[in-house]
Parts: C-alpha cells; sequence; structure tokens
C-alpha cells in the first residue's frame, strides 16, 4: 500500500461537495497544463483500444469502406462517450482512487481538476456523445450509446464494481457497446455478426483485465475493491482466466457461419486464439509450480495483441472474395 501523508492532501476541493474523500499517494502531487488534465480525465490509452474495434467492425458492416465521414463521425461520437463515461468513472471513484497507486495521479487526485470540474465536464462529453450520433449517424447508435455509458458509469461504477468480484466481467459489457454502435452507424440495424464480434469482447475482457489486476492486488485490497484476484486464490483466478479464455476463442469461430467469413478468417482466428490460449494455459502452470512470479502482464500485454490482430483480421477478410 502507498504510504499516504496529510502534507499530501488535495488542494482546492473545498465547496465541491466538502472535503476530499482521500489523500493523494505521496508522491504523486504533479501539475500539468489543465487541457492536459482534462484530456487525462477521458482515460484516452483505453479509448484507442475501444476505437481499434470500431472501424473494423465498421468496415465488416459496410461489406467494404465505409464512407469516411461515417467513419469520422462514429470515432468522434465514440470518443466522447467513453471519454465522459471515464470522466464521470473518476468522478465516482475519487475517494478510492487517491489510495492506489495506479490510480494516485488521476487529475482529480492531484487537484489539478475539481470533482465539480470533473462532474461536468464527464456529463458535457456523455450528452454531446448522444446527442452527436443522433444528428450524425442515426437514432439506434444514439441509443446504444446512451445505454453504453449508463452501464459503465451506474452498472459498473456505481453497482458492481466495489460490490462483487464478478464486476469487470458484467461492467465489461459496456466495453463491448461500441462494436455495436459502429454496426448501427452504417447499417441502421443489428443483427448476428456484430452481437458474434460483441460476444468475443465480452469473454475476453477478463482474461484481458485480471492478469492487470493480480498486478495490482495490493492496491484493489486497500481501496476495499473486491476484483478477483483480492477475493479467490491465484490457482482459481487462473482457471477462470481460461474458462474465458476458451469462450472467447469458441465464439470468434462463430463469426464464420454469421458472417459468411472466408478461410482466411477461419484460420486467422484458430492461430491467434491457440496463441491466447497457451498463454492463458501458461499462466495456470506457472501457478501449479509455485513460480515466485507468475509473470501475469505476459497475458495482458498478449491480450492487446490479441485483439488488435482480430480485429484487423476482420477487417482484411471483408474485401476477400
Amino acid at each position: 500500500m502507498t504510504a499516504l501523508d496529510p502534507r499530501h492532501a488535495v488542494p482546492g476541493t473545498e465547496g465541491d461537495g466538502g472535503p476530499r474523500e482521500g489523500l493523494a499517494p505521496v508522491g504523486h502531487v504533479r501539475t500539468r497544463p489543465v487541457v492536459l488534465a482534462y484530456v487525462a480525465l477521458t482515460k484516452p490509452r483505453i479509448i484507442e483500444l475501444l476505437l481499434v474495434t470500431t472501424v473494423p467492425t465498421m468496415i465488416l458492416a459496410a461489406d467494404g469502406v465505409p464512407s469516411l465521414w461515417l467513419v469520422l463521425a462514429t470515432l468522434v461520437g465514440g470518443f466522447l462517450a467513453a471519454g465522459g463515461a471515464n470522466a464521470l468513472n473518476m468522478y465516482i471513484d475519487r475517494d478510492i482512487d487517491g489510495l492506489m497507486a495506479r490510480t494516485g495521479h488521476r487529475p482529480i487526485v492531484t487537484g489539478e481538476v475539481s470533482p465539480r470540474g470533473a462532474l461536468l465536464f464527464g456529463l458535457a462529453l456523455a450528452v454531446s456523445s448522444v446527442i452527436w450520433f443522433a444528428v450524425a449517424t442515426n437514432w439506434l447508435a444514439a441509443g446504444l450509446t446512451a445505454l453504453a455509458i449508463l452501464m459503465y458509469v451506474v452498472g459498473y461504477t456505481l453497482l458492481l464494481k466495489r460490490r462483487t468480484p464478478q464486476n469487470i466481467v458484467w461492467g465489461g459489457a459496456a466495453g463491448c457497446m461500441q462494436i455495436l454502435i459502429g454496426w448501427a452507424a452504417v447499417t441502421g440495424s443489428l443483427g448476428w455478426a456484430p452481437m458474434v464480434l460483441f460476444g468475443v469482447v465480452f469473454f475476453w475482457t477478463p482474461p484481458h483485465y485480471w492478469p492487470l489486476s493480480l498486478r495490482f492486488k495490493d492496491d484493489y485490497a486497500a481501496a476495499g475493491v473486491p476484483m478477483l484476484p483480492v477475493v479467490a486464490p491465484l490457482s482459481t483466478v487462473a482457471r477462470e482466466i481460461i474458462g474465458y479464455s476458451w469462450a472467447m476463442v469458441l465464439t470468434s469461430l462463430l463469426l464464420v457461419p454469421a458472417a459468411h467469413m472466408t478461410p482466411f478468417y477461419a484460420v486467422a482466428a484458430v492461430l491467434l486464439g491457440g496463441g491466447f490460449l497457451w498463454e492463458a494455459h501458461a499462466l495456470l502452470r506457472r501457478v501449479r509450480r509455485g513460480d515466485t512470479d507468475v509473470k501475469a502482464m505476459r497475458l495482458f500485454h498478449g491480450s492487446i495483441s490479441y485483439l488488435a490482430l482480430f480485429f484487423l483480421v476482420v477487417a482484411v477478410d471483408a474485401f476477400l472474395p
């Protein structure tokens, strides 16, 4: 647990609903330009991952290249929606972010952005994203965007995160919504293909996030967040990761009949899935051997590569005969 010191209490938060609920971890107080502080509220690294799934989905939906305007409009809307939801997440979690080394640099914790400023910023982005999709694409995409924001802010952050070790499983569904939004933006409807892609990312999320939770297990424990690695034995976590990994790979193969994918996709999905499963099972083997370092972050980084390559294959396959 990171040491706390009253001298690092976040200043300038009086009048924003009372004193700061937490203290910034020692060594994390920083100053950056106001614009960059607000950008940090949007968690841009996470948004990058969301957008990686959107363009290939739109290419598959269009069975080729969608209009440049539609792609840009969808990416802008996705950035606004995810950024707004992330800012609201930081506003809600400001009491525990200061207790964890991983989140101790966040703008509200360091005092660079006031809680009230973050709340208004998040709400503005969230509302703007729904309006943007309604005007620039269609009402289905706008409705799915509103649902995604509610799922993340209310479903995950407010209801699940601090109450159940399955928080990331069901909360992660919000991160899959961008796939449905991208598909709806192109077609104005939904179907089996986007639901399969939704399922792939849904089952991918726990094997992606639980290795990271293992690394920051002490952080979550100190903040009272019951992530699975905090409340379950390491062997249980590893077995759960394997179960979701198999579900992810098998679901990815359903895209062959659902979207009439070519043999290129089928072979690539098997190879990528096989590599993912190898690393997931390797994690369990290291746990059973009692290794001091189970190298969980290998799976975390590998999962990012898997998702990027998987959706690249989806995009390429749309151009094959």
